[in-house]
Parts: C-alpha cells; sequence; structure tokens
C-alpha cells in the first residue's frame, strides 16, 4: 500500500510537471518573437482608437458649451495670434486645461488666463519603422492654454485680465476682460516686456482720461508719480537687457606656459 502511494505521488507530480510545462512560461519562450510584438501592435492600435473616441466625445461636449463669452475669447485670440476663429476654437476644446476658462469665468475666479503659442515638439509616427512604434518629435507651432509656470515661455503669450470678482456673463465680457500680448521669440522676456511696457502700456496710460475716482486725472501727484516709477522700471529692465546682452567675455588663457618652469619660491614670486 505504502508503495502504491508512493508510486501514485510520483505520477501526480509528473503530471503537474506536464501541465506546467504546457500551460506555464515555458510555453511563452517558444512563442515567435514577431507574435507578441504583433499582439502588442494590436493591443497599442485598440488603445489609441479607444482615446481617440473619448478625445471626441469630450470635445464635442465641450463645443456644446461654447457660448458668447468664450466667443469673446476666440476672436481677440484670432486677431492677435493670426490664425482663424476655427482653428483656435478647436485647439481650445481639445486642450487639456479648457476648464481654466470655466474658472476665470466664475465669480471670484482666476484674474489672469495665459495662452501660449510657440514651436512645441509634437510626436509623429515613424513610418519607416511603424511595426516599433517609434516615434520623432518635430518642431511645429502650437497653441494651448497654460498656468505659466510648467513650460518654458519661447514665443507669443496672449493674456486675459479680470477687473472684478464678478462672474464674467455674456453681457459684462468685453468690459470686465481685458486683453494684451506680448512676444518673446527665442524666449528674450526681457525684451518682449521692455516693448509692451513702452510701447503699449506707458503710451495707453499717459493719454488714459478717467482715473476712476481721483478727479484731477494726470494732473494728480500720485498719478504722476505712479507713471514715473513705471517709466523708472522699463529704463532699469532696458539697462538689464543691455547688459546681458553686452556681457563680458574673459579671454581664455594657457597658464601652463606660465607654470611649467616654476621650480622654486622666487619662480613663483617673478610669476606672480
Amino acid at each position: 500500500t505504502e508503495s502504491k502511494y508512493r508510486h501514485g505521488g510520483n505520477l501526480k507530480t509528473r503530471s503537474t510537471d506536464l501541465e506546467s510545462a504546457v500551460t506555464g512560461s515555458s510555453l511563452t519562450t517558444v512563442l515567435p518573437a514577431s507574435t507578441t510584438v504583433m499582439k502588442s501592435i494590436i493591443l497599442s492600435s485598440e488603445s489609441r482608437k479607444e482615446l481617440a473616441k473619448q478625445a471626441k466625445v469630450t470635445k464635442e461636449e465641450r463645443r456644446a458649451q461654447i457660448d458668447g463669452r468664450h466667443r469673446y475669447l476666440i476672436s481677440r485670440l484670432a486677431d492677435g495670434i493670426d490664425l482663424s476663429e476655427q482653428q483656435v476654437e478647436e485647439t481650445i476644446i481639445s486642450d487639456d486645461k479648457f476648464q481654466l476658462i470655466e474658472e476665470f469665468f466664475a465669480p471670484s475666479g482666476h484674474k489672469k488666463l495665459l495662452f501660449f503659442y510657440q514651436d512645441v515638439l509634437q510626436q509623429k509616427l515613424n513610418a519607416s519603422s511603424r511595426s516599433d512604434g517609434s516615434t520623432n518629435s518635430l518642431p511645429q507651432k502650437k497653441l494651448f492654454i497654460t498656468m505659466g509656470s510648467t513650460e518654458d515661455f519661447t514665443g507669443t503669450c496672449a493674456f486675459f485680465l479680470r477687473t472684478s470678482d464678478e462672474v464674467i456673463t455674456t453681457s459684462n465680457v468685453s468690459q470686465e476682460v481685458n486683453f494684451g500680448m506680448f512676444d518673446c521669440t527665442n524666449g528674450n522676456i526681457l525684451q518682449g516686456l521692455e516693448f509692451f511696457l513702452s510701447q503699449i502700456m506707458i503710451p495707453a496710460l499717459k493719454s488714459q482720461q478717467n482715473w476712476g475716482a481721483v478727479k484731477e486725472g494726470l494732473k494728480n501727484r500720485q498719478i504722476q508719480e505712479f507713471l514715473y516709477s513705471v517709466d523708472k522700471f522699463v529704463g532699469t529692465l532696458s539697462s538689464s537687457r543691455q547688459n546681458i546682452e553686452d556681457k563680458i567675455q574673459l579671454t581664455k588663457v594657457d597658464i601652463d606656459i606660465y607654470v611649467r618652469n616654476l621650480q622654486n619660491p622666487t619662480d613663483y614670486i617673478t610669476a606672480g
């Protein structure tokens, strides 16, 4: 009986080993590599189709939300960046930060809404190596919503600023929201800011007739001091930019010829 039990146990072990050999990981090792790659490509293709389907649904939901407030933003951006309103609309409803627009419109919402228009790296499928899913990164102009602190700024910034904490509606958007732009092509932020202040903001301020509760307008001493401080800031900005552009470059010197023959303290003093 004991002998039969052991024999049965051995048969069970062999059967389990055989099953493991057939259904376990050892089977994977004998599959052709192309089969695994093809399965991965098929799954990747299905995933992309599903993501594209979800993105299309999201875009149409956002398109249905667009009203006069969005149209105001779209028209300002189209005029400033030289894109069609349709292009701007498609860009906005496809942006993963679309919700920032709604938060900008809300009561006591964000005080600013920023857009960058600049070269970004776009991932494109490499047709010559489609089977392994490799991609090429190509620079391409793109308009996108930004917080202003997560991406490098190398192009044009278009911004909207709120003037109060009131909810932004279709009837007050043109009064409550100001639009502006400044160009920092090639990342030259100082030059872009200097141009924006000196050529746009300061002339606009100096021609401003209505200063709210200040009845004297430009004749008011505080207004004059404010304009003087802005002028002074722009002057400092200009000086800083010029100092950076005309920075001193020290000539590289090969000191080896000076230290090669130093043998004693007198040589060091002479070299000094």
